[in-house]
């Protein structure tokens, strides 16, 4: 009877959660172009709406937290923010850009372009100088010039949530842009059990206990250890097998504590 009690609990909080999501959303979208009046031009604009994003997010995290939606434990988190830092990240489910951008406030993110066809996003992103990703050559040349500016950037290389067979499948794009411009490549592996929050999935699937993520910050690449073995196209493909495995392998041996 206990669980059962506890189980509901978790549906109406998961409930709430998504209704608080789109206030969220939306209340960003009213309040930041007004604030936004009263900051500098260009990037110390942005930075300090990176800053209030960062901080309203983080507070809803703690929220959920609290209601007993997920626990998380991080391992090297304060190597994430430095200047010119490419920060990969796997995605398994709808929290993990909330995670990084929580942990990063002043980092700057490739996002999905459709995502700026969203009125309760446009603004924010648009106000933080995320960086659509859209696939095109001015794509590259903005990534370039974020890390060449000593910007942090996270990046999800997989293009979207990990699907329910658990393969990592990165794409090779966003693995080129690191070789190219950043001064180090980090990856962090998210992990999280049970398995849930992917694209498809509906908000009522509630699981029998709390998600559970372990964010491990791994161990930092120089771009240059690549570059001077192979030539750029050889170098981000080399890269991109070798994190391929690094991934797939952190994420699928790990179990819950």
């Amino acid at each position: 009877p206990m669980n059962a009690v506890l189980r509901l609990c978790r549906f109406f909080s998961t409930l709430l959660a998504y209704l608080l999501f789109g206030v969220v959303g939306c209340s960003l979208a009213l309040i930041l172009p007004v604030l936004l009046r009263f900051c500098p031009p260009g990037l110390p604009g942005q930075l300090r709406a990176r800053r209030m994003v960062a901080r309203v997010w983080s507070g809803y995290l703690v929220w959920m937290r609290l209601t007993g939606m997920f626990r998380v434990q991080w391992h090297g988190r304060e190597r994430l923010g430095r200047p010119g830092q490419l920060i990969l990240v796997n995605h398994p489910s709808l929290m993990d850009v909330l995670f990084m951008i929580s942990a990063v406030p002043e980092g700057n993110c490739v996002v999905k372009a459709s995502l700026l066809k969203n009125p309760s996003m446009r603004p924010a992103i648009r106000a933080c100088g995320f960086i659509p990703n859209d696939e095109s050559l001015e794509l590259v040349e903005k990534t370039d010039a974020v890390l060449i500016e000593g910007q942090t950037l996270i990046i999800f290389p997989e293009g979207t949530r990990t699907g329910h067979d658990g393969i990592i499948r990165l794409n090779r794009g966003a693995i080129s842009i690191g070789l190219r411009s950043a001064r180090v490549i980090t990856p962090v592996v998210i992990r999280m059990n049970p398995p849930g929050l992917k694209r498809g999935d509906p908000w009522y699937l509630i699981p029998s206990r709390p998600y559970q993520y372990d964010i491990h910050v791994g161990d930092d690449i120089n771009p240059q250890d690549y570059l001077e073995r192979k030539p750029l196209p050889l170098a981000a493909r080399l890269l991109n097998e070798d994190l391929t495995r690094y991934f797939q392998k952190e994420t699928s041996t790990w179990k819950t504590p």
